[in-house]
């Protein structure tokens, strides 16, 4: 096997470990590519890597640290709310798979949001990756006892904020397909039916898209703002494709020329749905695909 072909088996565990680190696509590409440099500048240097995984790892694991420290002054001027960049998780994502797939959910990683960057760290590497603390420590630069305690202090306020998903697979599916063919035909009354009374609604535009600038909540307010997206969808020749989004249901909302729109997806528990997240921001969807000017097309719509 080639150096590259080496590094190329364990893409999908570093790209993991970077997406739930930062909660963004392009990102943690960059710093997967970024660490396949490190390893092969170690590699001319005639360096001796013991463990491929663990110093890649590692690697990994300090530059997504080094990255969320950079962000969080960008992230305080962010214009309007923060969501993830969403993620494909269809078919073979690295990250779709089915004992991970909660942990890459919308919900999941916006509880990350609120641990700190070592702390986000010891508790990925070792409650989702099943790293031992010994070398998470390594990792971490902290004392393994001391990983331990993190670990513990994060795992705490994430049981305590952890979302709760529909546990049947097959009957989510079916409440969401059904959900958003109603959304494609502005059916309120089939809406009404399907949303829970609490439900609340999160739009990303980044100051850079139409979306609402706060959470919309409630029954009646959401199901009237989702039948008039369907509406609007429909009269610009656009449609609504179904997805697994970060690992939960979803679509992808295209114009006329299949270029992204954009990307919402939905937390059904319960036997409804109780939030549903929009991604409109063009800068957290350009890694899906080709992405259309939703100004323009509103502004279309409206003619």
């Amino acid at each position: 096997m080639t150096e590259t072909e080496t590094f190329e088996s364990l893409r999908p565990l570093l790209f993991s470990i970077a997406y739930r680190m930062l909660a963004s696509a392009s990102d943690a590409e960059d710093i997967v590519q970024d660490a396949f440099l490190r390893y092969q500048k170690a590699l001319t240097e005639g360096l001796s890597i013991e463990s491929l995984k663990s110093w890649l790892s590692a690697t990994v694991t300090r530059l997504a640290i080094d990255q969320m420290r950079s962000a969080r002054a960008r992230r305080e001027t962010y214009v309007g709310q923060w969501l993830p960049e969403p993620i494909i998780t269809d078919g073979g994502h690295p990250s779709s798979d089915s004992e991970r797939a909660e942990t890459v959910s919308m919900a999941f990683l916006l509880v990350l949001q609120g641990l700190r960057p070592v702390e986000r760290a010891v508790f990925l590497l070792h409650d989702v990756f099943g790293y031992g603390f010994g070398e998470i420590a390594g990792i971490v630069g902290k004392a393994e006892d001391n990983c331990r305690q993190l670990a513990t202090r994060a795992r705490k306020r994430v049981e305590a904020e952890r979302p709760r998903f529909e546990p049947d697979i097959a009957r989510r599916d079916d409440l969401a397909r059904r959900f958003f063919a109603a959304v494609s035909e502005g059916n309120v009354g089939a809406l009404v039916q399907m949303v829970s009374e609490d439900a609340v609604v999160y739009g990303d535009g980044g100051g850079k898209a139409p979306q609402w600038s706060k959470p919309i909540v409630g029954r009646d307010r959401v199901t009237q703002l989702l039948a008039g997206i369907g509406t609007r969808v429909r009269e610009v020749g656009g449609q609504l494709v179904f997805h697994q989004i970060n690992g939960q249901p979803g679509v992808m909302v295209l114009d006329a020329d299949q270029r992204i729109i954009s990307v919402f997806s939905v937390d059904i528990a319960g036997g409804v749905v109780r939030a549903l997240r929009s991604v409109i921001n063009p800068d957290k969807l350009r890694h899906l695909g080709p992405v259309a000017d939703a100004r323009a097309l509103l502004r279309a719509g409206r003619e």
